[in-house]
């Protein structure tokens, strides 16, 4: 059997809904797509989007979480392209206090969520031989 799978979203458990939402909005100008509430308040979805794709990214918040998430060693890891000047939007996020891992040999950079969730970020054209 061949299965053909494709990318959806990719979920993340956060504290605060709002502080996330303004944190990848303003970090990488994701935009809040839709929305699922619990009809008791229990929980809350919000599917962010770039608006160029279908992939989204799922912030997901409950009401009786207290902790803060165990994240391990924070091996995986979200991954996002951007365009445009890559050293302003890389010193735009130092600014920010948001930048938490730096690789200069291989041209890359990590930022980290409220929730301490580290995303990758690449130049839009990283990695292609054009």
């Amino acid at each position: 059997m061949e299965i053909k799978g494709r990318f959806d979203h990719f979920n993340i458990n956060v504290m605060d809904i709002d502080k996330s939402i303004e944190f990848y909005g303003k970090a990488l100008g994701l935009k809040e797509a839709r929305r699922k509430e619990a009809e008791d308040g229990s929980f809350v979805l919000v599917y962010l989007t770039d608006g160029q794709t279908s992939f989204s990214l799922e912030l997901t918040w409950l009401r009786d979480r207290k902790e803060p998430y165990e994240l391990g060693d924070n091996e995986s890891h979200l991954c996002i392209k951007v365009d445009g000047d890559y050293n302003k939007i890389r010193e735009y996020h130092k600014k920010m206090g948001w930048v938490c891992y730096e690789n200069t040999e291989m041209g890359l950079y990590f930022i980290h969520d409220p929730d301490d969730y580290w995303i990758e970020v690449l130049p839009l054209h990283y990695g292609r031989s054009e």
